[in-house]
């Protein structure tokens, strides 16, 4: 047998199998998937997310997931559950326990405790007719017919699907609490998403060199402000305010045009009306103007005027780029 094309056929197979066992989750959804869902969103607590084993694993993801979209959550092992740290679960607190079987030693002894303390518990199990599915409030059906695994044994299918239910949770309170970019960026600041969503041009521009010259400069000091500044540019300024821009090109084509440009001006050599932008516009904003107009940098302004230099680098920087 072709070593690689038998590597290609497992590889088709695996994904045809899960992705044939994730459509079939379709099926499952039912009351208990909306009452679990008015569950959460009406909750005055914190979602505790427990399992073991490769479950916990996916609780893990899923605690992030409903984090980082607006639902307080908090990851419980469930092993550590029976040995001290059952604690964290306040009154208002609702508990999703996940098991494939739903019939693990510790999800025998961890499911009595819970409802003993009467917090409202949902399950996610492949078998719902298991102690777990028996016990819970609500019962959410993860069931695979197999694991992609040859012998049937390791989780994978069983973890995929406890995974795809937890996106739907995530994207359905998502929906209920019309979470929005704006409520994105706030939960995700440091992350490149985040930063096209709440960076503006001022955050950048303000912690950049400002150069510039006023018109009637000459080429000497003209140069001298390009260098010193490091921006490969400078502002052409009159009473505060934008005439024109001179940069690494512009002296180029000087060069190319005058054998003698000592008595020359940066009013003379400038580019005349540049691109720019108002300094509380977004940075994704200043991006899509230097990509439309080929470009590298935008000069800056607040109320009519010169504010400042932004960039692309800088955008490349913050990874808005």
């Amino acid at each position: 047998m072709n070593r690689n094309s038998s590597i290609i056929d497992i590889a088709k197979q695996t994904i045809e199998t899960e992705g044939n066992a994730i459509l079939n989750l379709a099926n499952f959804v039912n009351d208990d998937f909306r009452s679990s869902v008015e569950l959460i969103y009406g909750s005055k607590g914190r979602i505790i997310i427990t399992g073991i084993g490769k479950s916990a694993i996916i609780a893990s993801k899923i605690v992030a997931s409903l984090n980082s979209t607006g639902t307080p959550s908090v990851f419980m092992h469930a092993a550590d559950a029976i040995h001290g740290d059952l604690g964290l679960i306040l009154e208002d607190d609702v508990v999703i326990c996940i098991s494939k079987s739903g019939n693990t030693p510790e999800i025998k002894v961890l499911v009595p405790l819970i409802k003993r303390a009467k917090n409202k518990m949902i399950a996610i199990t492949g078998n719902k007719d298991s102690f777990l599915g028996k016990e819970a409030d609500f019962v959410l059906n993860a069931y695979v017919e197999k694991e992609v695994c040859p012998n049937n044994l390791a989780p994978t299918t069983s973890t995929t699907a406890q995974l795809v239910i937890g996106d739907v949770l995530v994207v359905c309170l998502l929906e209920l609490r019309q979470f929005s970019s704006t409520d994105f960026a706030k939960y995700h600041p440091g992350g490149a998403l985040g930063k096209k969503l709440y960076l503006r041009v001022n955050d950048i521009s303000s912690v950049n060199e400002k150069p510039q010259v006023s018109g009637d400069a000459n080429i000497n000091d003209v140069i001298i402000e390009m260098t010193e500044k490091r921006l490969g540019m400078t502002a052409v300024i009159e009473n505060n305010k934008i005439i024109g821009i001179v940069t690494d090109g512009d002296l180029r084509r000087m060069l190319t045009k005058n054998a003698d440009f000592s008595g020359l001006t940066a009013k003379e050599i400038m580019s005349a009306s540049p691109k720019r932008i108002n300094s509380d516009e977004m940075a994704v904003e200043a991006k899509e103007v230097m990509e439309t107009y080929g470009i590298s940098q935008l000069l800056v302004e607040k109320d009519g005027n010169y504010a400042g230099v932004i960039h692309i680098h800088d955008l490349v920087k913050e990874g808005i780029i």
